[in-house]
């Protein structure tokens, strides 16, 4: 609660439920034990990296103005062509059109003031069949904080940022919104809802709403906004910025799929509805040589699915998602996304482009973690760079705690009450979702997903401190002044300028 005292040795310590990945690596034999081809392998032969997880849409367009605005009478046009305009981002010069017509896009491409008429992507932006539980199951007393937050000592994250001593600075987010665009979530999770602006929430995805609804605690979006704004109420974790509101924006299916224009629709009402901070957990990395799979194919046989090369779509839809983030970066919005879990190195392959951390104005964040915190909570390095996070000088701004499962070995120990494995307690602890009403689950979780929520929360405390206003430039500014430069002097592949500090942003 409030006006608790922290000190610099208030050790936080992790947490339950493993998910190995935004798009965490998953690495295939070359060859299957029939001595047949591999899926992965035959894809790579035709020139596609199935690293991409994405398809194109049959029916479904993303039409692009001419300007960076669109007039409801493009719409209308659009509508009179055979399409149906599902949303009109005005604001952007986009609209996303469903047509079963073969001759829409000839047709809408002669509209004047369109720019251009592309295929929509569905995309896995995360996997959660990766995620690998770890439920918990014995919990002992309260730890040795003196914070009366039951799993607040499991939070390792904080201690890494400094966010204790930010609070005890008088900094805690206070007058900030921060918009979480992710899966569905647990709105009525009792570290939540006290900061849950529902009115200004909503949900993208066609057929489900905006609560979680899968069963099991597994809720990607109720773990990002535990992290970024959990209140401090004395009941299980605190978020780094635990008095921002949240604003809940599902852009995602609860299984971790969603169409490319969902995440613009995201940005942009999250931007109407006065958002400080976007923060997007997720990410795709569509191929440059724009060879997709077509989603012809179903469930049943995914066979159907054929390969099609549409280089001019992957132009487009970067520059519509430039546009969408530009809009928000223009209207003040900090807007923070992870880096990606391909251990890639943008440095060295070209071949593919993460979006939406690599688009218009987005600080694109990293993964650190510790290896064995367990054993020596007081002592171990927690600034590993994760072995999975993606890296390149110029694909990553900042690093943040993400968690890892480097440690080796299968040693057990006792942390807060809680007996587990050591290398679990590298990851990072946080919200996750009960079907139950008002009952509260908590999970562990493993990747640039975990990372990005921790820089946006001190994103919040920076805003915050500022009076509730900030342009993106100067928090970027701040953060890049602010935080710890754990690798070569300056921007480095792995860290960027540095891994955030909560303290020093907001006392510096």
């Amino acid at each position: 609660m409030r006006n608790k005292f922290f000190t610099t040795k208030t050790l936080l310590y992790p947490a339950l439920f493993a998910f190995v990945g935004l798009m965490g690596c998953n690495p295939e034999e070359d060859m299957n034990p029939t001595g047949e081809l591999s899926q992965e392998a035959t894809q790579m032969a035709q020139g596609i990296n199935p690293k991409s997880n994405v398809k194109l849409h049959k029916n479904q367009y993303v039409v692009l103005s001419s300007s960076e605005t669109m007039s409801a009478d493009i719409a209308a046009q659009l509508n009179a062509a055979n399409g149906k305009v599902i949303s009109l981002l005005e604001q952007a010069g986009v609209a996303t059109v469903y047509s079963e017509d073969p001759n829409f896009v000839a047709n809408a491409s002669k509209i004047n003031g369109i720019r251009s008429v592309v295929r929509d992507l569905e995309v896995q932006w995360y996997n959660p069949d990766d995620m690998k539980i770890v439920e918990l199951s014995d919990v002992g007393t309260p730890p040795a904080s003196g914070d009366d937050d039951r799993f607040f000592d499991l939070q390792w994250g904080h201690a890494a940022i400094k966010a204790p001593e930010a609070w005890n600075a008088g900094h805690r987010g206070s007058g900030v919104r921060v918009a979480v665009l992710d899966s569905g979530f647990d709105l009525d999770h009792p570290d939540l809802a006290p900061n849950i602006d529902l009115a200004a929430s909503k949900n993208f995805v066609p057929g489900e709403g905006l609560s979680y609804a899968l069963s099991g605690v597994g809720s990607h979006g109720t773990h990002t906004a535990g992290t970024i704004a959990a209140a401090d109420n004395g009941i299980g974790i605190i978020g780094v910025a635990p008095e921002a509101k949240l604003i809940l924006v599902k852009v995602l299916r609860d299984s971790g799929s969603g169409s490319f224009s969902w995440m613009m629709n995201g940005i942009v009402h999250a931007t109407q509805q006065g958002a400080n901070v976007i923060n997007m957990s997720l990410g795709a990395a569509l191929p440059r040589n724009g060879k997709f799979l077509n989603d012809n194919g179903t469930p049943e046989d995914p066979s159907d699915d054929f390969i099609e090369s549409d280089t001019k779509a992957v132009q487009e839809l970067l520059i519509a998602i430039n546009r969408a983030t530009s809009y928000a970066t223009k209207n003040g919005v900090t807007v923070i996304a992870s880096a990606g879990n391909d251990a890639n190195n943008g440095n060295a392959d070209k071949s593919l482009v993460h979006i939406p951390s690599s688009s218009t104005g987005v600080i694109s964040i990293s993964a650190t973690a510790p290896r064995g915190w367990a054993l020596n909570p007081f002592g171990t390095f927690m600034d590993d760079f994760a072995s999975y996070s993606n890296y390149g000088t110029s694909d990553v701004h900042f690093a943040a705690p993400g968690g890892d499962y480097m440690h080796p070995g299968n040693e057990i120990a006792i942390i807060a009450g809680v007996r587990q494995y050591v290398y679990v307690f590298d990851y990072v602890f946080s919200t996750g979702s009960s079907l139950t009403p008002g009952v509260a689950q908590y999970y562990w979780s493993v990747g640039t997903s975990m990372a990005g929520p921790h820089a946006a929360g001190v994103a919040a405390l920076l805003i915050g401190r500022n009076g509730g206003q900030m342009s993106p430039a100067h928090v970027l500014a701040k953060l890049r002044a602010t935080s710890d430069d754990l690798g070569k002097p300056g921007r480095d592949p792995y860290y960027g300028y540095g891994r955030v500090n909560a303290f020093r942003a907001v006392t510096e």
